[in-house]
């Protein structure tokens, strides 16, 4: 029983590190395969074989060489020199991704609940403080509310368009994509770079654990989680049309369908953006720790208040062009992890 808690909480904090605000509003999914239809599905999963294998591989392997944190799996994965590199840039990508978080925060205010893009921002960083002055056992327990609840919401809005009298028509549909090469890379590109992000929290996860078995299975099951998430929000956006002009489709088709539980699903998602968010800061302020010696706090209004510039730039913006350019860079990281033995 008590292997099986564990193995939950592993689970609920690689989904809710995975899950940020590109997941959970859907623009993520929106860009790398609802665009391209069907195939895009195809994609899917390919993308999920990928999350249960290679996200459940980092853990094992953090935890049979005792890393601490996401710069000394780097050396064991890249070579002394070349992971000097890797963290380096490893540290630029966690800052521009918390940045889109961030920025996320306020897209969810303004968008959705018509309030300044600011007040979310503030807001977010208010609360990530709390959170992070709690430590891990703050980050384990915002990840085990939150990620039950965004699967339970996306289940049943893939209910509802599954219903629908369109859904075959549009689900089996591969629409005209000027770039459509893009589709067959999007399943190595974008697990390449959400692992690559998620081991700067993976990492020191899995070196707390103790048991292997736990750590084994909470991957499996996250990795699955993960799968029938990116399922369910794909089944769900392809009832959307024209779904690429819309900064967080998923709140669009929940006001569509059941508008009753709107405001609850607005919560759930920046619930999972805010867990991304804190997972980012969490992964960083570990990282810079063995440079700087200072006291955490301070830490942590240094990685805030550079976030915190770049969260003004438009978040559909800086997704599709980030995260695209992020997955591209992170192949190198899928590669060599896939190459690694498994004992």
């Amino acid at each position: 029983m008590k292997r099986m808690a564990g193995s939950f909480q592993i689970a609920a904090v690689y989904v809710g590190t995975v899950i940020g605000a590109g997941f959970a509003t859907g623009r993520e999914i929106v860009e790398f395969f609802t665009r391209f239809g069907f195939v895009g599905f195809i994609a899917i999963l390919l993308s999920g074989y990928l999350f249960i294998t290679m996200g459940t591989k980092i853990m094992l392997k953090s935890h049979d060489i005792k890393a601490k944190s996401f710069e000394e799996f780097n050396e064991y994965l890249f070579g002394k020199w070349f992971s000097k590199v890797m963290n380096i840039v490893m540290m630029i990508m966690l800052i521009g991704v918390s940045a889109v978080m961030l920025s996320g925060a306020g897209a969810v205010f303004q968008e959705q609940l018509l309030l300044s893009k600011q007040l979310g921002i503030l807001l977010t960083i208010a609360l990530g403080f709390l959170t992070m002055m709690v430590g891990m056992k703050g980050l384990f327990a915002v990840n085990t509310f939150v990620v039950p609840l965004m699967i339970v919401f996306n289940l049943f809005l893939m209910v509802y368009s599954v219903r629908h009298a369109d859904f075959m028509e549009a689900f089996l549909m591969i629409p005209h994509a000027e770039d459509g090469w893009k589709s067959v890379v999007a399943p190595f590109s974008y697990v390449a770079f959400n692992l690559a992000m998620a081991q700067a929290v993976l990492v020191p996860v899995a070196g707390e654990v103790k048991d292997r078995e736990t750590i084994k299975y909470g991957g499996y099951l996250g990795g699955f989680f993960l799968t029938l998430i990116l399922i369910s929000s794909h089944i769900t956006l392809v009832m959307i049309p024209n779904v690429t002009e819309y900064q967080i489709p998923m709140a669009v088709v929940m006001k569509s369908f059941v508008s009753g539980f709107y405001f609850i699903y607005i919560l759930i998602i920046y619930g999972e953006i805010f867990t991304s968010v804190i997972g980012g800061v969490f992964g960083l302020e570990k990282q810079l720790g063995s440079y700087w010696k200072g006291s955490s706090l301070w830490t942590f209004t240094g990685i805030f208040l550079m976030i915190y510039s770049l969260s003004f730039f438009e978040y559909s913006e800086l997704l599709s062009y980030l995260y695209p350019l992020f997955g591209y860079m992170s192949l190198i990281f899928i590669i060599l992890l896939w190459m690694k033995p498994n004992k």
